[in-house]
């Protein structure tokens, strides 16, 4: 297991890593939003830096699927181990002709050395692991859509009442067109001088108006056109981050889901094997009875029935396992096709052992 040590530590690296990068993009977005306020018009969130981004969430989710389909592989050989353990070796059943007790010591004691059990704890202590490094870049990215959702909420705002002042100033710029066409008809005809200095004063004023608003015109619309950049820029990285997410719960879903299948395997492989030793002890206690005084057949008669009552237990409970394993398992299968799906050419990667190609 020791390559998964090494790779989850990469993981978690490359996780640090993205958040840090992920920060950032946001940090500029709020930056660019505190220059907005102060009246500044750059907009620095390349392209450049988005894919740069993107890029490294790529290679950390690849890094981290792979990582799930070896948790896979080794869950896939416990059944193998598990058969194994359930039966005896061609050594234990040679040694069993002359010793059925030599035989099941050698085979109790390749059970103590085998310690399935430790190995699928630690299975599902490496998978614990990885959700827990998953779960905690989901609430990252969560914590950065907060952010900036509040920010495009506040700018969606100002540039709706940029647009309104845009517009209220171009209609009274429109407004003003016939009253300064009027005047200057009027001056053309007019003979009085005093009445013609008059009008070419109404005049003068109105074009001083009417420049003033052409001037907050381009202002306003040279503003609109930055909350505008901002709004797309700011939109942009909202679908990156809600796309990131959106892989995360893939992944975490399916691990999720193959923890809870591990330990229905680990429940059930165990209690197959605590059926094989109640079989073998229930033979040993058959060989040994035929032997034995009456007080000792009793007492074996209720070692025996102790067993049955047990075993009965265990066939009452057997149907409630079966429908949880089931349920499991449809659940699984519905977590894999997601997985295969979001990462498709991993999977044919790992299948085809086409590394490097």
């Amino acid at each position: 297991m020791a390559d998964f040590e090494t790779q989850i530590s990469e993981s978690q690296k490359q996780v640090a890593a993205a958040q840090a990068k992920i920060s950032a993009v946001t940090g500029r977005i709020e930056a660019a939003r505190a220059r907005l306020e102060a009246g500044e018009a750059a907009i620095d969130i390349e392209n450049a830096t988005l894919e740069d981004v993107h890029k490294h969430t790529d290679l950390m989710n690849a890094n981290i699927a792979e990582l799930i389909m070896g948790l896979d592989d080794v869950t896939a050989g416990f059944s193998r181990d598990f058969d194994e353990m359930r039966s005896k070796t061609g050594m234990e059943s040679f040694i069993g002709i002359f010793s059925n007790a030599k035989s099941e010591s050698m085979r109790q004691e390749r059970l103590r050395s085998a310690s399935i059990d430790d190995k699928l704890q630690d299975l599902i202590s490496k998978s614990d692991v990885i959700v827990k490094l998953l779960q905690g870049q989901l609430d990252m990215l969560n914590s950065q859509k907060a952010t900036v959702e509040g920010n495009l909420s506040s700018t969606l705002a100002e540039r709706e009442d940029t647009v309104g002042a845009l517009e209220a100033v171009r209609a009274e710029i429109a407004g003003m067109d016939p009253k300064i066409i009027e005047l200057e008809n009027k001056i053309s005809v007019e003979q009085d001088a005093a009445a013609r200095t008059k009008l070419e004063s109404e005049l003068a004023a109105l074009n001083t108006r009417y420049n003033a608003l052409v001037q907050d015109e381009q202002v306003k619309l040279a503003k609109s056109q930055t909350l505008e950049r901002y709004i797309e820029k700011g939109k942009t990285w909202m679908d990156s981050l809600q796309n990131q997410a959106a892989t995360q719960l893939v992944l975490i879903n399916k691990l999720q889901t193959d923890t809870k299948q591990r330990v229905v395997l680990y429940d059930a492989l165990t209690a197959s094997l605590k059926t094989a030793q109640q079989q073998d002890v229930a033979h040993r206690i058959n060989e040994i009875g035929v032997k034995t005084d009456q007080e000792a057949q009793a007492a074996m008669a209720a070692i025996g029935a102790a067993t049955n009552d047990k075993m009965a237990d265990m066939l009452e409970a057997h149907e409630g396992h079966m429908v949880f394993a089931r349920k499991i398992l449809e659940q699984k299968a519905k977590a894999d096709e997601r997985f295969n799906r979001r990462f498709a050419s991993i999977v044919e990667k790992h299948d085809k052992n086409a590394y490097g190609e």
